[in-house]
C-alpha cells in the first residue's frame, strides 16, 4: 500500500528481494517521521519515503479522538501530517515494516510486496514509543480477559468502534497522569461505567470523572476467563477489591528501540532511546532518530518539531556537513528521570545555547538545578515552577559553552526546594 508516489526499483534474481536506493529513509510514520518527510521533500532532498509498519500513518493522534493536538483532535492531526507529507513529494508507503540492518544505512523490510533492501544516503529513525506491555508491570493474580492498555482502549474505540458491553460494563483505570483522564473519558464516551481511578501518586493532574484513590495500587487482578475484580491497596495500607470486568493501564512509556538496538545505535542509559546530540544525530554517521523514540511519551506537537528539526540537519548532511564528534555526555541525577537530548557539542563548538528536555521524577515545587561536570560548578538555579512528572521542562543549555570537551560527562540535577532529593 501506498499513499504517495511509486515505488521503483528491480527485482533481485538470486533470492526475489527487491533491491532499491533512496536518498533519505524515515522509519516510523507518526508525528515526527511525517514531519521530517515533509521538510524534507520540500527543501528538494531527493526521493524521500517513509515506511510505516500499520495500516494507516500518523501515529498514535490517529485513535486519540480528543483535542490538545495543535488544535485538532488526534486523527485530524495525523490526516494533516499525512497530507503534508504526501504533498510535498515523500511516499508514504503503509504495511511496511523495517526488520534490521544489511549495513550501515541498509534497511531489510517486510511489505505486502515481499521482502525488500533499502540504502539510504540517510536514515531517520522515528518508531515512537509504546506502553510497556501487562505482563512487565508485574501486577500478581490470574491473567483474565478484560486487562487493556491505554493505546488497546482507543484503538478499539476509535479505529473498531467498539461501544458498551463489547468493551466492558464497570472499568477501573490505573494511572496519575493526564493519560489516565483522557482513557476514563473514552470509557464513559462508550457508554462504560468508570469505578475509580487508581492514582499512586498523592498528587498530580486533576483526573475528575469519578472516584479518585490516590496514593493506591493494583496489587492483585482476580476472575477466571473474564476479569472480575482488582484488589487495591490504599494510602493507608488497607486492601479491598473493586468489582470490575474491565482494568485499564495507562503511562509507562518506553522508547520503541529494537531496531536503533539491533543496527548497533548506541542508546542513552537514562532514557533508553538513541543517544543524539541536538541535531538528533546519533553516533552512527547519517542515522539520525527523532520523536518519542528518543525517550518515551512527550506531546505530538513535541515530535512534530523535533521531526523538523532533524530534517534540517538531515538537509545539512546530504550536503556535505561533516558528522560531528561525540561531544560529552549528559547524565541525569537526583529527582530528574531522565534528560534528552543526551549528548552536547561543548566549549567552543557548542554553538547557540540547544534546548534540554528534562523529565523529573517527582513533583518538585521551585526545585534547585545544578550542572556539574566532575568538581566544576558550570550552572546553578532555582527554577520558578512546580515541575510535574508528567511534564518536562525546556532548559536552555547556556553553560555548554563553559564544558570542557575533553572533562567527561556533565551531570545535570534537580533538588526539592531546600536541596534534598524525595524519596
Amino acid at each position: 500500500m501506498s499513499d504517495g508516489p511509486g515505488v521503483p526499483g528491480g527485482a533481485d534474481p538470486s533470492g526475489g528481494r527487491l533491491e532499491r536506493a533512496v536518498d533519505v529513509l524515515v522509519v516510523g510514520g507518526g508525528p515526527a517521521g511525517l514531519a521530517a518527510a515533509a521538510r524534507l521533500a520540500a527543501a528538494g532532498a531527493g526521493r524521500v519515503e517513509v515506511l510505516e509498519r500499520d495500516r494507516a500513518a500518523g501515529g498514535v493522534p490517529r485513535h486519540c479522538g480528543r483535542g490538545g493536538f495543535g488544535g485538532f483532535t488526534g486523527p485530524v492531526f495525523a490526516r494533516r501530517a499525512v497530507r503534508a507529507a504526501v504533498r510535498a513529494g515523500a511516499a508514504v508507503r503503509t504495511g511496511a515494516g523495517a526488520t534490521g540492518w544489511a549495513g550501515p544505512l541498509t534497511v531489510e523490510v517486510t511489505a505486502p510486496t515481499g521482502p525488500e533492501r533499502i540504502t539510504a544516503r540517510a536514515v531517520v529513525l522515528a518508531t515512537g514509543a509504546r506502553e510497556r506491555p501487562r505482563s512487565a508491570r508485574l501486577v500478581p493474580g490470574t491473567r483474565p480477559a478484560g486487562v487493556l492498555s491505554a493505546g488497546e482502549l482507543q484503538q478499539s474505540v476509535e479505529l473498531f468502534g467498539l461501544r458498551g458491553g463489547r468493551i466492558g460494563r464497570r472499568a477501573v483505570v490505573v494511572g496519575s497522569d493526564p493519560v489516565a483522564r483522557h482513557a476514563a473519558r473514552t470509557l464513559r464516551g462508550a457508554g462504560v461505567t468508570v469505578v475509580a481511578t487508581v492514582a499512586d501518586r498523592p498528587y498530580g493532574p486533576r483526573l475528575g470523572g469519578g472516584p479518585v484513590l490516590r496514593g493506591a495500587t493494583v496489587v492483585e487482578l482476580v476472575g477466571r476467563g473474564r476479569l472480575s475484580g482488582v484488589v487495591v491497596r490504599g494510602a493507608d495500607g488497607r486492601t479491598g477489591l473493586l468489582r470490575c470486568d474491565t482494568l485499564v493501564f495507562t503511562g509507562d512509556w518506553l522508547p520503541d528501540h529494537e531496531l536503533a538496538r539491533s543496527g548497533g545505535v548506541p542508546l542513552d542509559p537514562g532514557t533508553r532511546g538513541p543517544s543524539v546530540d541536538p541535531g538528533l544525530r546519533t553516533s552512527v554517521p547519517g542515522v539520525f532518530a527523532a520523536g518519542n523514540l528518543l525517550r518515551g511519551v512527550e506531546p505530538a506537537v513535541v515530535a512534530a518539531a523535533e521531526g523538523r528539526t532533524v530534517a534540517d540537519a538531515v538537509h545539512a548532511h546530504l550536503a556535505g556537513a561533516p558528522w560531528p564528534g561525540p561531544g560529552v555526555p549528559l547524565r541525569a541525577e537526583g529527582a530528574l528521570r531522565h534528560l534528552s537530548p543526551g549528548r552536547l557539542p561543548v566549549g567552543p563548538a557548542a554553538g547557540p545555547a540547544p534546548t534540554v528536555l528534562l523529565r523529573p521524577a517527582e513533583r518538585l515545587p521551585a526545585p534547585l538545578l545544578t550542572v556539574r561536570q566532575g568538581d566544576r560548578l558550570l550552572y546553578e538555579r532555582r527554577v520558578p515552577a512546580l515541575l510535574e512528572p508528567h511534564r518536562s521542562l525546556r532548559h536552555p543549555a547556556h553553560w555548554a559553552v563553559d564544558a570542557d570537551p575533553t572533562g567527561g560527562a556533565v551531570t545535570l540535577r534537580l533538588a526539592a526546594e531546600d536541596g534534598t532529593v524525595p524519596v
